[in-house]
């Protein structure tokens, strides 16, 4: 086994870095530089999204555009200080740019799904069917808008629950808005026995309806007799209220409504069972 000399391989070690000191003192340069770079690239890309949504949000933009521009101009940046870090390392830009289009190609195929919903996101964001806020029901899905970002949108539901809903079930679904319109109806359905006077109960219903002040007269009310089924008579009760008000104006007419018939003595439908009883012999 040959031994192998200490003080030689040092001798030869130092002798190579004294020949090679430009080199590592470039390569150490370039490396720091980078290093540098990067971080500060990373922090401004941060700080300044996080001011673009600041300064929009502070201007009355609409909190799904700023968002969405805000995270936008995160990743741009980023992308860009990527290419520069790169740079300073000595790889030619060009040709990285070259591969990362052939590879985005590539990647693009391969991710029609998440493409599809950043195209849907970008929909959103300029059509505005729903805004940070509103009301909404998106495939079957309620809750309030909280942000729209690039692939997803994230709904708050009533009872707390963060759901995340990808942009392109959004756009490829129905839509149902509830919050846009500054008005609403609210409908409610009443049932009473056969026996009621059918004058009678139009008569509560629509005194009900007339005493509540947040009910919009001018948009008209409705109080008619909708169905006749088989154990009671169906009364529908339509009017108006501001969108912001609408479930109060609702569990409050529903529950007045009850008082009202309890008050005039208007009796509630019973289910009802026929029973036929046959006698006879069998042979």
């Amino acid at each position: 086994m040959k031994e192998i000399n200490i003080s030689d391989e040092a001798s030869r070690a130092a002798k190579w870095l004294v020949k090679n000191q430009s080199l590592l003192t470039e390569y150490a340069v370039n490396f720091i530089s980078a290093a540098v770079l990067l971080i500060t690239g990373l922090i401004l890309a941060r700080i300044i999204s996080a001011t673009l949504d600041r300064v929009l949000s502070r201007r009355g933009i609409d909190l799904t555009v700023s968002g969405f521009l805000a995270v936008m101009v995160r990743y741009t940046i980023v992308a860009f200080t990527g290419i520069a870090v790169l740079g300073c390392l000595g790889v030619q830009t060009t040709s990285v740019i070259a591969v990362m289009g052939a590879a985005g190609l590539a990647v693009g195929l391969a991710l029609q799904g998440s493409l599809s919903n950043f195209a849907a996101g970008v929909l959103l964001v300029s059509l505005r069917p729903l805004r940070a806020g509103e009301f909404v029901d998106v495939g079957g899905v309620a809750g309030t808008v909280d942000r729209v970002n690039i692939f997803s949108t994230t709904l708050r539901t009533p009872d707390n629950k963060i759901i995340i809903v990808p942009n392109g079930k959004i756009i490829a679904g129905d839509i149902i808005n509830f919050s846009r319109e500054p008005q609403r109806r609210v409908d409610i359905t009443v049932s009473v026995a056969w026996s009621a006077n059918i004058e009678l109960v139009k008569h509560v219903l629509s005194d009900v309806v007339m005493a509540d002040t947040r009910i919009i007269q001018e948009n008209g009310i409705t109080v008619r007799l909708n169905e006749i089924a088989p154990p009671a008579l169906n009364f529908v009760v339509r009017c108006w209220t501001d969108t912001a008000l609408y479930w109060d104006v609702w569990f409050d007419l529903t529950e007045a409504i009850k008082r009202g018939l309890d008050e005039s003595a208007i009796p509630a439908p019973r289910p009802q069972m026929d029973v036929s009883i046959k006698s006879g012999y069998v042979s």
